[in-house]
């Protein structure tokens, strides 16, 4: 089977949290400070190069004070 990989919906997601993080005021560094995620990771994922796992979404879920599905609010 082969990797799939809809950039798209990836970059989309990214753009989403990364309005999200700067509506909160904070830089890649915080959120990487205050989670177990590496600033390298959160700039990755906000540019759409990487697939954000389960617990990542939920980890910033709860670092942002959101809903997961919030994190998903967004239109491909």
């Amino acid at each position: 089977m082969a990797y799939l990989r809809h950039e798209i919906f990836l970059k989309k997601f990214g753009q989403n949290l990364r309005q999200i993080r700067l509506r909160k005021g904070l830089s890649q560094d915080e959120v990487s400070f205050s989670t177990s995620i590496s600033t390298n990771q959160v700039g990755r994922i906000e540019r759409g190069e990487i697939n954000a796992g389960l617990s990542t979404i939920y980890e910033m879920a709860i670092f942002f004070e959101i809903e997961v599905k919030d994190l998903f609010d967004f239109e491909c």
